[in-house]
């Protein structure tokens, strides 16, 4: 008879337990299919030990009612696995600043522990997103801004002073996407010295496909911002298995809830092993 030896964590090994600072898995909820308590308990409980958060994708929570999110956000937190919002906030900007600042404590009501801020669909001033960040820390809720690496070319102050924060008079909006790494890094510093507590890196014309990555961006943001402050979002297993090769286990990856396994698999040495059988 055999038995199968499951994957315990030493520091020297893979990366720590729960809660972890570092080599974190983000977990897309299931946005194709109906997501309810049993289907998030199943997963949880046979992955749970991998997961270290739950996003609410395309801001699916908004159609939700609100005792239904709580429900979920508790069977998350039994598992020692954070909630965190994904795009919506850019649906409060035509209400006003004292919008967001409700939207915060809502979320925090209904269990939410991260706010994501999609830079891209926000577009606000420089020092209004700051301010969306401060009010996000100031509610007790962790601050993740999202950024894209093309960006509408109106966007870029063409002189000047081009530090996040800068005033910048006002121009046209145009249809030109362009794009410019240092200004997103420059931008995520900020947003890290304003408080937030991770950076999320949007796939698209980045890491979408394992055939097209842009190795030359991954290092450049992992360089500036550091490993343990930036996190990858990844549409497939050839995606996260470049990652783990060239970062290791440490690096913070954002996953589809059926990738987890594979992605825990990639980040040890060794899941296990079966052991010969015992006659």
């Amino acid at each position: 008879m055999s038995a199968y030896r499951w994957k315990s964590f030493f520091e020297d090994e893979d990366r720590p337990e729960k809660p972890r600072r570092y080599g974190v898995t983000e977990m897309r909820s299931p946005n194709y299919t109906l997501l309810n308590q049993n289907v998030l308990q199943d997963i949880l409980e046979s992955t749970g030990q991998f997961v270290d958060g739950l996003k609410f994708s395309g801001g699916s929570y908004s159609l939700m009612p609100r005792q239904f999110i709580k429900e979920i956000t508790d069977v998350a937190h039994r598992h020692d696995v954070y909630v965190s919002t994904g795009d919506w906030a850019e649906h409060l900007l035509r209400k006003g600043p004292s919008a967001f600042k409700q939207y915060v404590e809502e979320c925090k009501n209904m269990g939410f522990d991260t706010i994501e801020l999609n830079v891209g669909s926000l577009k606000v001033p420089e020092d209004t997103l700051l301010r969306f960040v401060h009010m996000i820390k100031s509610g007790g809720l962790k601050a993740k801004p999202q950024f894209a690496v093309k960006i509408d070319k109106s966007d870029i102050p063409s002189f000047g002073d081009r530090a996040f924060g800068a005033y910048v008079a006002p121009v046209p909006q145009t249809s030109e996407i362009v794009e410019d790494v240092d200004f997103l890094i420059r931008r995520a510093e900020r947003c890290l010295e304003a408080g937030a507590d991770m950076i999320m890196i949007d796939a698209d014309d980045v890491c979408k496909h394992a055939d097209s990555l842009r190795a030359d961006i991954v290092a450049k943001i992992i360089g500036r911002l550091g490993l343990e402050r930036t996190m990858f979002e990844v549409s497939n297993p050839q995606t996260s298995e470049w990652f783990i090769k060239c970062y290791g286990p440490r690096v913070n990856l954002f996953v589809d809830h059926s990738q987890v396994m594979d992605l825990e698999c990639l980040r040890g040495r060794s899941l296990g092993h079966l052991p010969k059988a015992v006659g």
